[in-house]
């Protein structure tokens, strides 16, 4: 009888804790890690993650028009997995904001561009943590005297209290991302506080660990399914090479075995190999980046540069399908692969594709002046005098 009410009480409380991790209560909950078996021979493993994100994101069909014969695209929608903290950059800040708590954190520090998306939810993930946020923005050397602006990520992170350093771009260049976080880090460690430093884009071993588990999530979204879906490809932006790296490792690894192709918005190929390369091996993987991910230029006028061509493409794909791109990374990825199914078509032809919609939709409020010209779909409505008045819900006025 005692083991029998033992056991009740057990299952009781069992249920209850999947009841409030269904009804969303595990949200901002600090967790132990168990990684999928495939990959639990990978090292250093994290030993807690934060939930941070909405998960699983939905996938689905995505009928982009002009496909090659029989190709059939899908699209997995990590712009969903929330509003503030939307976008691939969440899933690595899970295992990233973990990690400064273990570690006693105050205040975590990261760097990016002056609409980074990684910063704006690192700033998000912070003030819910209870931290302080420190992010170091690139900007233009005419603009690095002034006062930034709200347009974008920017409001966000003013909005949520972070303290915002502005560095220009010749600078940057000069001295670099790392000596310019620790040069920041041994200010504020003077000021007796303790920062945590986050790489550009959340992107070093521990943050791949965002995309090995995004592929665990495909795994399980496909067994659950009843489309008896198998993907031959995964198409995905580029800009900082950890979420490459995650799903690269993650498909070889898994039972996905589907091939990985990146679209870098920055650098070049041989330098997202290279790094790739370098967060592998901080892993242990023993695996080359160049025999699991195909990485292609995409990177256009430049980073956060659009061609009017690749802003209509934005647009269109929006009008087509209802699926908003930003402009910064799924947007070029998104265009560089239609380009390439359009110049290589056999290479794409009968293939079931995955494509990663990595969110950044806030990046599109600093384009506005570039996207007007594509947007002109409004006039002045015509309604006759004579018409009766009849009131609806409320007056509004």
């Amino acid at each position: 009888m005692l083991i029998a009410r033992i056991t009740g009480t057990a299952a009781l409380k069992s249920n209850r804790k999947d009841m409030a991790s269904s009804l969303g209560f595990d949200f901002l909950t600090k967790k132990p890690y168990s990684p999928p078996s495939w990959a639990s021979h990978l090292h250093p493993l994290p030993s807690h993650v934060f939930s941070l994100a909405h998960l699983p994101t939905p996938i689905h069909r995505w009928n982009l028009p002009n496909l090659p014969p029989n190709t059939e695209l899908w699209i997995k929608r990590d712009d969903l997995s929330g509003m503030q903290l939307s976008g691939n950059k969440v899933r690595k800040l899970e295992f990233l904001m973990a990690d400064a708590v273990a570690q006693g954190a105050d205040s975590v520090i990261t760097i990016g561009g002056i609409q980074s998306n990684h910063c704006r939810a690192t700033a998000v993930a912070a003030k819910y943590l209870n931290l302080h946020c420190f992010l170091i923005l690139r900007t233009s050397d005419l603009l690095v005297h002034q006062d930034p602006g709200l347009t974008g990520n920017l409001l966000v992170e003013r909005l949520a209290g972070a303290h915002l350093q502005l560095i220009s771009k010749q600078e940057y260049a000069k001295i670099g991302s790392v000596t310019l976080t620790n040069v920041l880090k041994e200010k504020l460690i003077k000021e007796g506080m303790k920062p945590y430093v986050i790489p550009v884009g959340g992107s070093n071993s521990l943050g791949t660990w965002g995309y090995i588990e995004a592929v665990r999530e495909i795994e399980q979204q496909i067994q659950r399914g009843t489309d008896n879906v198998k993907f031959d490809d995964i198409v995905v932006a580029c800009g900082s090479g950890g979420t490459v790296a995650g799903l690269s490792l993650g498909s070889s690894l898994s039972t996905l075995k589907a091939r990985v192709h990146a679209f870098s918005v920055c650098d070049d190929p041989d330098y997202f190999h290279n790094f790739t390369q370098g967060l592998l091996d901080g892993l242990k993987a023993g695996v080359s980046s160049r025999d699991i991910v195909d990485i292609q230029n995409a990177k256009g006028l430049g980073y956060a540069m659009n061609t009017s061509e690749e802003l209509n493409f934005v647009k269109e794909v929006a009008a087509a399908t209802g699926v908003v791109l930003d402009p910064v990374y799924s947007g070029k990825a998104a265009y560089a692969m239609m380009k390439d199914m359009h110049e290589n078509p056999k290479k794409w032809e009968g293939r079931r594709i995955l494509f990663i919609h990595t969110g950044g939709l806030l990046g599109l409020y600093d384009k506005v002046d570039q996207l007007a010209s594509f947007v002109g779909n409004w006039q002045r409505m015509d309604v006759n005098e004579s018409v009766p008045r009849q009131d609806g819900i409320g007056k509004m006025f």
